[in-house]
């Protein structure tokens, strides 16, 4: 998925997120993410390589899944899906909730890994880039 093929000229309010597409809103980029589809950590690296669009050799690891958040404004082939620099990407999580309740290590590496993304990003100077928040 790329933002030219993907990205919506839509805010959030316009119209309502589908599950696993890009929408430009009026402050940012947003992606929502079904967890439901979360069961495991296979289902887990499957569900957001497809939906951030991860390389094929994304290593289906936190570490590679933190680095691929990482560059989300480098138009490097990691990933596929591509941010506008100083843009803030929204991984808008629904039934969040169940998740935590459903799998507590995928959640709690999820918002671990948004926060590591971060603070990697502030260390160099750049603008923090991911951000999570329950649809």
């Amino acid at each position: 998925m790329t933002r030219e093929a993907d990205t919506q000229a839509a805010t959030t309010s316009e119209r309502p997120l589908e599950p696993g597409r890009l929408w430009q809103s009026a402050l940012m980029p947003v992606v929502r993410i079904t967890t439901s589809e979360i069961t495991d950590w296979e289902t887990f690296h499957d569900l957001f390589a497809r939906v951030l669009g991860f390389p094929d050799f994304y290593g289906r690891n936190m570490n590679a899944w933190i680095d691929c958040l990482t560059y989300a404004d480098e138009d490097d082939g990691m990933p596929n899906l591509v941010i506008e620099s100083g843009d803030v990407l929204t991984l808008q999580l629904d039934d969040v909730g169940a998740f935590a309740e459903r799998c507590p290590d995928q959640y709690a590496a999820l918002i671990d890994g948004a926060a590591f993304v971060n603070w990697r990003r502030i260390e160099v100077g750049d603008r923090p880039s991911s951000r999570s928040r329950s649809g």
